[in-house]
């Protein structure tokens, strides 16, 4: 039986890994699959036309952050079929080392599509830190627990994403909507 590979838009811990396994499981009822991380769209579609992953899933649009901009850059650049749109519920949380207390925090990282769907949130409890884009939820959440970003960032990304990285939930379920849905496509190749 062959391991039907599938890149998704993220790093381990990712809301794309979530939908990788969530499309394989659910609606392809694979039995072998392997989930590569490849972070942006663009790689995912890239690897896609060449022939590297079976599927790729990646992230166009969330019901408050709207239209996932870097995933429509890439699909106009890239030959492919949607296979299927499916959405799973994101539910953010604020990730810090295990030492980092909410006083010690200078900056909060992350996708500008989490930046956009807590944007309420951070006004709100963190007016006055710092918050940047960074290329990936998970991807974040790696770095901080790694030592790239300092130990006074914190990051917005998925439960996964803490108990991959071994990072402590500072505060949970962050988004400004109770219902926080993002529509994932399974893309395949172009024939």
């Amino acid at each position: 039986m062959k391991v039907v590979k599938i890149g998704v838009m993220g790093a381990k811990g990712s809301f794309s890994e979530d939908a990788g396994r969530t499309y394989a499981k659910k609606y392809a009822h694979l039995k072998k699959f392997e989930i590569l991380y490849l972070i942006t769209a663009e790689n995912v579609l890239s690897e896609l036309e060449k022939g590297a992953v079976d599927i790729g899933i990646f992230p166009i649009e969330n019901s408050n952050g709207g239209i996932v901009l870097e995933a429509v850059h890439a699909m106009a650049k890239h030959n492919f079929h949607i296979k299927k749109m499916f959405e799973i519920d994101v539910h953010h949380h604020l990730l810090v080392k295990s030492a980092a207390t909410a006083d010690s925090i200078k900056q909060i990282v992350s996708h500008d599509q989490a930046i956009k769907q807590c944007r309420m949130y951070l006004k709100r409890i963190w007016p006055k830190v710092k918050v940047g884009e960074y290329m990936d939820t998970a991807k974040a959440a790696e770095d901080l627990a790694s030592g790239k970003l300092p130990k006074t960032t914190a990051v917005i990304a998925s439960r996964n994403a803490a108990t991959t990285y071994k990072l402590k939930i500072l505060d949970e379920s962050i988004q400004d909507l109770k219902f926080n849905y993002t529509v994932f496509i399974a893309a395949v190749p172009f024939k």
